[in-house]
């Protein structure tokens, strides 16, 4: 597809019609299951993504703000270490710590080009006119597309390039899948290049556990927000209030599963996909993964997809870690 242009900025869109949700496949394909499973991203409509929003800022979840503090502590080193000139960012999101690392590139005056990417074309439009005009002489390429399919459509480095891939969302893919993500983002590296990984790390499970389950009840509105979703968008039926929230550390797989329980026998009907599903009493639909990292497996992880870790930033109570890595 052409691109747009609007000054410094340059838009691709790599998404066709049908791309960009892919619901209807994966209800149809999750909730025939014998045990019934959603992937994460559907979580993430407008209200979910406001909702993650206020999860983010609950005393309870210490990702966001510790990774947040990692990267202030440590972005002029990145840059210093990387040299790098060009940041592509996957899922772009509202680019708030991607605005940490910008800024130090830009003080080592090396920054010449950002690339977000998102399946969401107005967030990489917004993303790419706020950054193109506020760092001077910065060239944006924005790529509208789905990172697990198309990265093939990133430019050529212009030089040393450094992705980021935050935010501890690689735990949210089982282990294959996870290491097939990490061989496609080492393909995109070039030699000089590195990935800058956001994991959390294996740690006390109580802690990990109330991050998901906040005394606010928000993960809760989030994790139900899927149902309203499918009923709005594939008219289903759920009859949310009869669902609950749930969410456990499974010590064994080391990550937090998070499921919604259903409280009664429930028949729902899915008028999209001329569907039919029963629930049991208590049975169960999971609807996220989030595997949290021992050292020992994100090298593991890395060096399965041909990445050789540099170094591991990490905050004095060792709950979150932000590491580098480069082609072995």
């Amino acid at each position: 597809m052409e691109p747009t242009l609007e000054g410094g900025v340059e838009v691709h869109t790599y998404l066709g019609p049908n791309d960009e949700r892919t619901l209807a496949d994966d209800v149809l394909d999750g909730l025939t299951r014998p045990l019934k499973e959603l992937p994460p991203k559907h979580l993430y409509d407008a209200r979910g993504s406001a909702l993650f929003d206020a999860i983010c800022e609950l005393p309870e979840y210490y990702q966001t703000r510790t990774e947040r503090l990692i990267l202030q502590t440590h972005a002029d080193d990145v840059v210093a270490r990387t040299g790098a000139v060009e940041l592509v960012e996957l899922g772009s999101g509202s680019a708030t710590k991607t605005r940490v690392l910008l800024d130090a590139m830009s003080r080592a005056a090396t920054l010449q080009r950002y690339v977000p990417v998102d399946v969401s074309a107005t967030t990489v439009h917004a993303v790419a006119e706020l950054f193109g005009g506020e760092y001077e002489g910065l060239s944006v390429y924005g790529v509208v597309g789905d990172f697990e399919r198309h990265l093939g459509h990133l430019p050529a480095p212009v030089g040393p390039r450094i992705v980021p891939f935050l935010g501890g969302t690689i735990g949210n893919f089982p282990a294959g899948s996870r290491r097939r993500l990490l061989r496609s983002l080492a393909k995109v590296l070039a030699p000089d290049g590195h990935l800058l990984l956001g994991t959390d790390l294996v740690k006390d499970p109580a802690i990990i556990e109330a991050a998901y389950n906040d005394s606010a009840g928000v993960t809760a509105q989030f994790n139900l927000n899927v149902l309203h979703v499918l009923n709005r968008e594939l008219g289903a039926d759920f009859d949310v209030p009869a669902f609950e929230h749930v969410a456990f550390y499974d010590r064994t797989q080391e990550w937090i599963e998070m499921r919604l329980r259903a409280t009664a026998p429930q028949h729902v009907r899915i008028e999209a996909l001329d569907l039919d599903i029963e629930f049991a009493n208590r049975e169960e639909m999971r609807t996220e993964i989030s595997a949290k990292f021992t050292h020992e497996r994100l090298r593991a992880d890395l060096a399965a997809a041909g990445l050789e870790l540099v170094e591991v930033f990490t905050d004095p109570d060792e709950l979150f870690a932000v590491s580098l890595a480069r082609l072995v």
